[in-house]
């Protein structure tokens, strides 16, 4: 039987974020974008996921995604069978960046929110070239359509998160860690210490996209996600 794909979006984007992976993936297994808006605590996002989501699945995340992700593997890890972790970070908010991110949710709850969204992903967060503008407008329009309480709500996931260094010393299933060499909000760097941290993690650099490989090399990263759910599963 072939476990279902469990795709996690990023902060403030739903399924249009895996439009062309869901396209070409969903020929071969079922596939699922999960929402991550019920909770403004990370655990708490996850707890709820796990009664909905099937027995046993591949799981894949995308920034604020793949901190949900290593919650539900840390919480669940004999129900997901792969893990893939993208332009994502596993280390806990410092008391800094914590409290800048006041300024966003008083900015969203005054009516801001896409001055807001700026400010959290702009455009130097992704590889130059023409699909730079028309990819942040999708996301903006994402951002617009889920509100400004969940955009609060996830900014409060965000700076309560816990720290995942431990979890990832402990994942034994196949992982793939993705990212894209242009991104500046979880630069290359980070990915390549989480990599070094998980048993066997196979790391894969996208050359031409910053923060939203989905988006930004679709081809180059559903390939990647295909290699990696062709992976058989160990037995330990």
């Amino acid at each position: 039987m072939i476990e279902p794909l469990v795709l996690l979006p990023g902060l403030m984007c739903d399924a249009r974020l895996f439009q062309p992976q869901v396209t070409r993936l969903s020929q071969e297994r079922p596939v699922m974008v999960a929402p991550i808006g019920f909770g403004d605590r990370v655990e708490e996002i996850a707890s709820g996921l796990l009664d909905q989501l099937p027995h046993r699945f591949a799981l894949a995340g995308l920034s604020m995604g793949g901190i949900v992700a290593l919650e539900l593997v840390r919480r669940a890890p004999d129900r997901v069978t792969h893990l893939c972790l993208m332009a994502t970070d596993a280390q806990a908010d410092t008391p800094q960046i914590a409290a800048d991110r006041e300024e966003l949710i008083v900015g969203a709850q005054a009516g801001r929110l896409d001055e807001m969204m700026h400010r959290v992903l702009g455009s130097d967060a992704l590889a130059p070239g023409p699909q730079r503008i028309p990819i942040l407008n999708t996301v903006h329009q994402m951002a617009q359509d889920l509100g400004p309480d969940l955009f609060v709500r996830q900014i409060r996931a965000l700076q309560r998160r816990p720290d995942q260094q431990g979890t990832l010393r402990k994942i034994k299933v196949p992982t793939l860690v993705l990212c894209g060499s242009h991104d500046t909000l979880t630069p290359v760097r980070k990915h390549s210490f989480m990599a070094e941290l998980i048993p066997e993690a196979t790391l894969h650099v996208v050359e031409t996209a910053g923060h939203l490989p989905t988006l930004e090399a679709s081809d180059e990263t559903t390939g990647a996600l295909t290699e990696w759910l062709n992976i058989p599963v160990r037995v330990f």
